[in-house]
């Protein structure tokens, strides 16, 4: 009965541990892939375990064969049922088999719950499963049933590093069960031991769920993705979506998709970084996701936003949501991590609807204020003015756009002072026409600032770019739509809403966007328009508000000197005394476990060995019980006066034991027959009653107190007969002779 119980929990065991695999796919798709592939191999163990006469499990190699075939049985018929019925069963099994780690260590978390993903849960918590039943059936160590469950958190928790959720709960869970497999396998526990420390077990547990939270770990654990090349980037739409705003704005009326949410936001399609002096492009290396988007910085206000997004007529792979995009469900979709760009696997078709869930970011004027211009490598890339496909020298408009920057933004004492100034100046210089030749490279910008003066968002946003970049600003541009026309509670949204606007990287805010755009090329002034966004007034009333402050009379470039945010105290190194502490408390709770375990384990390896050998170790056993009652040592005592010392000292009842513990000592010394079995028996019955009875004599706060002494590190070693002679070793510490 104990063994079938200790299965029980070691099948418990290895299920909540596969359980923790929920931070990688989602604690639906992951519990019955856990349930089944902890039941089956431990079902499998017990059937093996009981039909033979002996009592003995069946041979170890059986039991692999077994559970080989097995195991590619249930997973066929569960976890791989749809490439079964799709006929693709051998090429789903090997790439879950051999790459299915590596599929996750390059998908953003959660991870879709593809079969061949889901074959590495199955696979592992089998593993453990049957390892921990074997162990188990074949061993009679209390706690070694649990380590293969252990080796499946030691699985989980680094592919889950970065998922969502929390396995506190499930760790807590695996404390308490760890716990009752050590009450179950203990020897000769009973019905009291049980109901005791069954709700000792749930206690400990609750406090390890109460602590975990507070546990002081490192702010940012080792992550396995970094080790791990990703995949090259997936194939971008052979068109740019910048290339096609002049086609759209000159067909204004195509309903690109629909959109329903409770507030108007504006919505992003591409973010494009790079330019090389003829066209901008997306550097994004995009990589597969469940559903998760990852944050990006934190502002100091923010609000959330739900769209339902129906693809009408958009062209392309590009994914429209509000910036910045946090879940999206019902479409296959990879993401770019650093910008939150979204695009579809496959080119978007008519009648696509997904969902997608936002935190949009909000600024004040007293942000913008005290910003600075950011200085990581991606604003240093976004600095950049290339020269141009084959070029050997500068070209000339680049200075032109310098001095065209310098005078536009003349008196500004800030990065946002500058930013915003541009904007406000373009708006004013330029008008808005949709018929403006498409173009934005150098010579196309060039005429549109010097002789055209004339554009669509395309050349507002592109020239705005190069500009601010002249003014070291680091710029990117977006292309995305604004507005759109509303029907019942729906939005449609349609090419003649396409948008291009520039956005800057300040420090600890992120990309922040600006509008150069006149107000003539808002369609909200249509009577069948949606207004602006409340966030977009919002954020131009505040880049209005720094660009309106007071400026230096003598002005000059501050950008490069703008005062840097203070490091935070959280950021300080950490002083040494932190570390002395540390080390102190880990060597001594180090100390404390060896003196608590080592008779424990001591008193485990003595009852192994031959019959003489345990009745040796029996003796010993006993007199380490007897020292709690102030046996200091038994080098000069005769076995029969260590009795008399403890029926003295305890009671008769401690003579009892020790009498007939004392002549079995003897017999196994001196008898020129071998003891058998029974005798070791009975010398550990003796030796574990005169446990009890010290305990209840002395107590068992003294009796731990004594255990915390260094000398319970020391063993006593074990007797040995000497040719016969009547006298006990010195070097035992203990006489034997009546």
């Amino acid at each position: 009965m104990t063994r079938y119980l200790s299965l029980i929990v070691t099948a418990c065991l290895a299920a909540v541990a596969g359980l923790s695999f929920q931070r990688v796919f989602g604690l639906g798709a992951v519990l019955p892939v856990a349930a089944v592939a902890a039941a089956v191999p431990t079902a499998l163990s017990a059937l093996l375990s009981g039909p033979r006469e002996d009592k003995r499990p069946w041979p170890l190699w059986i039991s692999l064969v077994l559970t080989v075939v097995a195991w590619a049985g249930t997973v066929t018929v569960t976890v791989l049922r749809p490439a079964l019925n799709a006929g693709t069963l051998p090429q789903a099994l090997r790439e879950g088999v051999l790459s299915s780690w590596k599929s996750i260590l390059t998908t953003l978390l959660p991870a879709p719950a593809k079969p061949e993903l889901l074959v590495l849960v199955h696979v592992v918590v089998w593993l453990a499963a049957f390892a921990s039943a074997e162990l188990a059936l074949r061993t009679s160590l209390r706690a070694v049933p649990c380590l293969p469950a252990l080796a499946v958190w030691a699985v989980a928790l680094p592919l889950g590093v970065d998922g969502p959720g929390s396995n506190t709960p499930l760790a807590a869970a695996t404390v308490v069960l760890v716990a009752v497999l050590a009450l179950v396998r203990a020897d000769g526990a009973g019905r009291r031991p049980l109901l005791v420390g069954v709700p000792a077990a749930a206690v400990l547990g609750g406090v390890a769920f109460a602590a975990g939270p507070v546990v002081p770990v490192g702010a940012e654990p080792y992550d396995p993705r970094r080790q791990v090349r990703a995949p090259p980037p997936q194939r971008h739409d052979g068109v740019s979506p910048l290339d096609r705003v002049g086609g759209w704005l000159l067909n204004p009326d195509q309903v690109m998709f629909t959109v329903r949410a409770s507030r108007n936001e504006i919505v992003r399609l591409a973010v494009l970084d790079r330019f090389d002096g003829v066209s901008w492009s997306s550097t994004a290396r995009f990589v597969p996701t469940g559903s998760r988007v990852p944050r990006g910085p934190r502002p100091g206000r923010e609000h959330e936003v739900a769209q339902r997004i129906t693809i009408r007529d958009l062209p392309g792979v590009w994914v429209p949501a509000a910036d910045r995009p946090r879940r999206v469900d019902g479409l296959p979709v990879v993401v770019d991590p650093a910008a939150g760009a979204l695009a579809a696997t496959r080119p978007l078709r008519p009648g696509q609807t997904y969902r997608v869930e936002s935190v949009v970011p909000e600024w004040t004027a007293g942000d913008l204020a005290a910003a600075s211009v950011a200085t990581d490598t991606e604003a240093r890339a976004a600095r950049e003015l290339p020269w141009g496909p084959g070029a050997k020298e500068p070209p000339l408009q680049i200075a032109e756009f310098r001095r065209f920057a310098g005078a536009a933004t003349r008196g500004a004492v800030s990065p946002v002072q500058k930013a915003a100034m541009l904007a406000e100046y373009l708006k004013r210089y330029a008008r808005y026409d949709v018929t403006a030749a498409p173009g934005h490279g150098y010579r196309q910008l060039d005429y549109f600032l010097g002789e055209g003066r004339r554009g669509t968002p395309e050349h507002f946003a592109t020239a705005y770019a190069l500009l601010a970049r002249t003014l070291d600003l680091p710029t990117r541009i977006v292309v995305g739509f604004d507005g759109g026309k509303r029907v019942g509670d729906t939005v449609h949204v349609r090419s003649g809403d396409v948008m291009v606007w520039p956005e800057i990287k300040f420090h600890g805010l992120g990309w922040i966007r600006f509008n150069p755009l006149p107000d003539s090329a808002r369609r909200s002034k249509e009577n069948d328009a949606v207004a602006v966004g409340e966030t977009e007034q919002r954020l131009e009333e505040a880049q209005k508000s720094a660009a309106s402050q007071e400026r230096d009379p003598n002005p000059r470039d501050t950008t490069r000197r703008s005062p840097e945010k203070p490091i935070p105290a959280e950021d300080a190194p950490t002083p040494w005394w932190a570390f002395a502490f540390i080390a102190v408390a880990m060597l001594l709770t180090g100390y404390v476990l060896a003196a608590l375990l080592a008779p424990t384990l001591r008193g485990r390896r003595r009852r192994t060995g031959t019959p003489a050998a345990r009745i040796t170790g029996a003796w010993l056993q006993a007199l380490d019980h007897l020292a709690d009652v102030g046996l200091a040592s038994a080098r000069t005592l005769t076995a029969q006066e260590v009795a008399r010392f403890g029926a003295s000292n305890i009671g008769d009842a401690a003579g009892g034991h020790l009498r007939p513990l004392a002549d079995l000592v003897d017999r196994a010394r001196f008898a020129a027959t071998h003891p058998d079995p029974e005798a070791a028996d009975r010398a550990w019955h003796h030796t574990d009653e005169l446990g009890r009875l010290v305990t209840a004599r002395a107590g068992r706060f003294h009796r731990l107190r004594r255990r915390l002494h260094p000398r319970s590190l020391r063993d006593r070693r074990d007797v040995r007969p000497d040719n016969g002679t009547n006298h006990a070793d010195p070097a035992d510490n203990v006489a034997v002779h009546p």
